[in-house]
């Protein structure tokens, strides 16, 4: 028999999902069989639901979409914060909770995961706010429920929410009878604002293009990166955005991070007499608290909710059409000059001398590779990461506006199941890793083969710069972190670890790392309390000052 349940998971398939996380409930059960029967898809168990939430949120980065499910109530909740984080940054999630019978809901029976008041609704409510759609799904509305919420998925990027009660997803139902759409064509706005940028561009004489994150969240960064170079467009972005266009192009000058930039960087955007904004969110990490130097009366913003055009605001626009279609304007290729980049790098020669923050991210440039996927932890390692110039066909992950420490871990795991031909590399903190640590067993089990750094600097290093530095709530406990995928049951022929304290060190492991694809590779980086990237230090200035 064909259910509902049967359907839901043939669409997930249709949008590219092969892969389905999430955490075991009574609620959900028997849809997890069915999960486990379909021959197009594959359940990824977690230790928990907000690290299923993370691992789904970085599947989707890299396969642009993804779902999880949950049991209702203690799961969905728990799934939350990693929810919002996919929502804010534009990420499109599926979450899917597995609730009680329909007759027990509307009995309003005092059963189990509920607050005893009889009341089911009160999670859905709570999730209004961090989805772009929601359905609660029925024996009579769920096909078309369910394709209209997938459709907001991808007409979004944002997270989507999914109520199957437990008879629901047992009850029959046809196959999809045609495609879901998700897609929208240019409105006569558009079309207008295509003309506005058209002109622009052809009476600027110093215009400037900045890219941003919800770029990557329709996958248009081959578009993006078709337009700068038949235009020749003087190109920046923000770290949140970084790796939208290739930073080994021409007319790429660096990331822009307000009073933070290089000086050339700050310099030339803040002197445009014309910048286009595309997919970009002006955050206070990724501007140096709102440092910027340019006036919205130069600037067209184009977002995926809204356009700003020179500080009015409209909002019947479609974001994707919009972008591909700036590929068709005519005018004249940029012919003036790009400042002076900073890029240049020198081989590393390592020391027999302990590592520094310095040190550390200067061998950490040369030891990435064009291809690799880059991943950065909200802490010293983003913004060590941020000021680099990334090598040609390198994709980057960070999650700077939501910015919930211990992300980037789980997100790691899901971007590499979502591509196992790529090399991942990421960088996280000590204090970051405590908290989802956990899937490091979901990493030795599916023999996922990252390679892990882990800056051991005996706490919250961000936290000490901004405020507190000897206070005990930044200190965390010590622990023995290169012995911990013994400890989550790997064997020899998965991973390999190393504790690294020197720079000579560092480079053995960096090296071996690179010529042994096969394994996982645990890299504890030890550093001191209070060392920092300059960028950090800049920014913990700021930060203090804003809080104040």
């Amino acid at each position: 028999m064909y259910t509902i349940g049967d359907y839901l998971l043939d669409r997930l398939s249709e949008i590219g999902i092969t892969e389905i996380f999430g955490v075991p409930g009574d609620y959900n059960l028997q849809f997890l069989d069915k999960i486990m029967a379909n021959k197009n898809l594959n359940w990824v168990g977690n230790a928990n639901e907000l690290n299923a939430a993370y691992m789904a949120d970085g599947y989707a980065r890299t396969r642009k979409a993804a779902a999880l499910v949950t049991t209702f109530g203690v799961g969905e909740l728990s799934a939350m914060n990693g929810i919002a984080g996919s929502f804010a940054e534009n990420v499109p999630v599926v979450e899917i909770v597995g609730s009680p019978q329909s007759s027990v809901q509307d009995a309003r029976k005092l059963v189990h995961h509920t607050l005893g008041d009889g009341e089911f609704s009160h999670f859905e409510k709570m999730h209004q706010s961090l989805t772009a759609a929601m359905a609660h799904l029925t024996k009579e509305n769920a096909p078309a429920e369910i394709d209209r919420v997938l459709n907001a998925l991808l007409e979004t990027r944002k997270p989507v929410y999914l109520n199957l009660p437990i008879d629901v997803a047992e009850s029959p139902t046809s196959k999809p009878s045609g495609k879901l759409s998700g897609s929208t064509e240019l409105t006569s706005e558009d079309q207008n604002l295509l003309q506005e940028i058209e002109s622009a561009f052809s009476k600027a004489k110093h215009p400037v293009v900045m890219t941003g994150h919800e770029l990557a969240s329709f996958g248009l960064e081959k578009s993006m990166q078709r337009f700068i170079e038949k235009t020749k467009l003087p190109v920046t972005t923000l770290s949140l955005g970084k790796g939208v266009i290739d930073e080994t192009t021409e007319s790429f000058i660096g990331t822009y991070s307000g009073a933070l930039s290089e000086p050339s960087v700050q310099t030339f955007v803040d002197q445009a007499d014309f910048l286009l904004l595309l997919g970009v969110k002006l955050s206070d990490s990724a501007t140096g608290t709102f440092s910027q130097g340019f006036s919205e009366e130069n600037v067209i913003a184009v977002n995926v909710d809204e356009v700003s055009l020179y500080g009015k605001i409209s909002q019947n626009h479609h974001f994707e059409p919009l972008i591909k279609s700036l590929e068709t304007l005519e005018f004249a290729p940029y012919s003036g000059d790009y400042p002076a980049k900073n890029d240049d790098l020198a081989s590393f020669i390592p020391s027999a001398a302990p590592l520094t923050q310095k040190r550390y991210w200067q061998a950490m440039d040369a030891f990435f590779e064009p291809g690799d996927m880059i991943i950065a932890e909200q802490g010293t390692s983003f913004f060590g990461i941020a000021p680099l110039f990334l090598k040609t066909n390198t994709s980057f992950i960070g999650q700077p506006l939501w910015g919930s420490i211990g992300f980037t871990f789980p997100a790691t795991l899901g971007s590499q199941i979502a591509n196992p031909d790529s090399r991942h590399i990421l960088a996280i903190g000590d204090g970051s890793l405590q908290l989802t640590i956990q899937e490091l067993g979901v990493a030795l089990r599916q023999k996922l083969k990252p390679i892990i750094f882990v800056l051991n600097n005996d706490g919250y290093t961000v936290e000490r710069q901004i405020h507190g530095e000897e206070q005990a709530y930044n200190d965390i406990p010590m622990w023995r972190y290169e012995q911990l995928p013994n400890a989550f049951g790997g064997d020899s022929d998965v991973f390999k670890a190393y504790k690294v304290q020197t720079e000579k060190e560092l480079v053995v492991a960096m090296k071996e790392a690179r010529l042994d694809p096969d394994r996982l590779y645990w890299i504890e980086v030890v550093l001191t309390k209070m060392d920092s990237p300059e960028y950090l230090q800049k920014l913990a200035e700021l930060l203090t000052k804003q809080n104040s």
